[in-house]
């Protein structure tokens, strides 16, 4: 159970960095911040794995200076409120733009 939680939170981080890799080179952003946004995102995508009530593979995290915005379907209200608490609760957020659709 260890190794396979161990292995989805890789795959996550790699998804993460990968899916992520081009951010810099618009000049959207320093690579310092770069990187706190991608830790950020990380950090969220392994805590929604984690947690039981929330779907991780239906809920997209992206982060730009600190700000989270969570996209997708959550199941219920429930849930898409426990994404945004995991959300805001994680270290270096400074907002949450929680934009899930709520489909049964």
């Amino acid at each position: 159970m260890k190794y396979a939680r161990a292995l989805a939170i890789a795959v996550l981080a790699g998804a993460t960095l990968a899916g992520t890799g081009c951010s810099v080179m618009r000049g959207q952003e320093t690579a310092g911040a770069y990187v706190d946004d991608t830790t950020i995102t990380t950090a969220i995508k392994a805590k929604f794995v984690e947690d039981m009530t929330v779907d991780a593979a239906s809920i997209k995290v992206e982060t730009l200076k600190g700000t989270v915005q969570l996209s997708g379907f959550a199941k219920s209200q429930a849930e898409k409120m426990q994404a945004e608490n995991i959300a805001r609760n994680t270290k270096g957020v400074r907002a949450v733009q929680n934009n899930l659709a709520v489909r049964p």
